[in-house]
């Protein structure tokens, strides 16, 4: 089987298996994305060379707790307050860990990666980032899984239309160092083909008022930005790792962290912007 047929066979397994899992039901969302965060603590240890038992105990247990504490969300009072904090608790620690990885990215000193640090980026970089990404389909209205899937579809347009921009117009580097057929121009288009999709799911798929539209804009603007940064900095870890793919279970697209570090980057900014939205409404 040759590499494209491979890839593209592959892909789309992906896909429908995100999307129905997404549609099918909440259990069916969050098996789905508890085997995700599995697979991706076990390709990240084996990225920063550290034992995989402990990592995958304690993924399971916090992703455990957290299920737990969504599905007594109509429990009582001192459940829904301790839900509250628990958000704002995980949102300022991956915020904290995000900046941290923004800075290994831009640090040409760092060769490797010492044994505290490579525990913070497990939980800050993968754990967390994981738990906040299933809680952005939970609204006043409950579970709506198009909320996620429109943040894939973003993502993957802003992903695609880069790389066909890129390939096409692209002269200008936009981070040589570590990711080199990245340019500018592609990193523009991408986010600019994003915006267009963003407007078409806000007025045809999700259906919000129009005086909204602009929510899934800014989303947009924050998938290009902060999707674009996620995908470097799974690159920095796998050049300090030497390895070309964080896994193989994805035949010609590597592991799940090849497949989802532009969302795990994503997903804490879009919480937070939510939060901002609620403050301000």
């Amino acid at each position: 089987m040759n590499e494209t047929l491979k890839r593209s066979i592959s892909g789309a397994v992906y896909i429908i298996l995100l999307i129905s899992c997404l549609l099918y039901s909440t259990e069916s969302f969050f098996i789905l994305f508890g085997a995700f965060l599995l697979i991706a603590t076990y390709e990240f240890c084996a990225l920063v060379h550290i034992n995989k038992i402990i990592p995958i105990i304690l993924a399971s247990v916090t992703y455990g707790i957290f299920c737990a504490i969504t599905f007594a969300v109509d429990g009582p009072l001192f459940l829904l307050k301790f839900n509250r904090t628990f958000d704002l608790s995980i949102l300022f620690s991956t915020l904290f860990v995000s900046a941290k990885c923004i800075h290994l990215l831009f640090d040409t000193k760092t060769g490797k990666i010492d044994a505290f640090s490579k525990y913070v980026y497990l939980i800050g970089y993968v754990i967390l980032p994981f738990i906040i990404l299933t809680k952005i389909p939970f609204g006043i209205a409950g579970y709506n899984p198009k909320i996620l899937i429109s943040i894939f579809i973003l993502i993957w347009t802003n992903d695609s239309f880069a790389y066909i921009v890129g390939k096409s117009i692209g002269k200008t580097k936009l981070f040589e160092r570590i990711s080199p057929k990245k340019t500018i121009e592609g990193f523009l288009g991408g986010v600019f083909f994003a915006v267009i999709a963003s407007y078409i799911i806000a007025v045809y798929y999700i259906q919000i008022a129009e005086a909204k539209i602009f929510i899934w804009i800014i989303i947009a603007l924050i998938v290009g930005f902060f999707g674009t940064i996620g995908d470097l900095i799974e690159s920095k870890f796998k050049r300090i790792a030497e390895v070309k793919d964080s896994g193989k279970i994805m035949p010609g697209h590597g592991g799940v962290l090849d497949r989802l570090d532009s969302v795990i980057f994503v997903a804490p900014i879009v919480f937070l912007f939510y939060q901002i939205l609620n403050y301000v409404s």
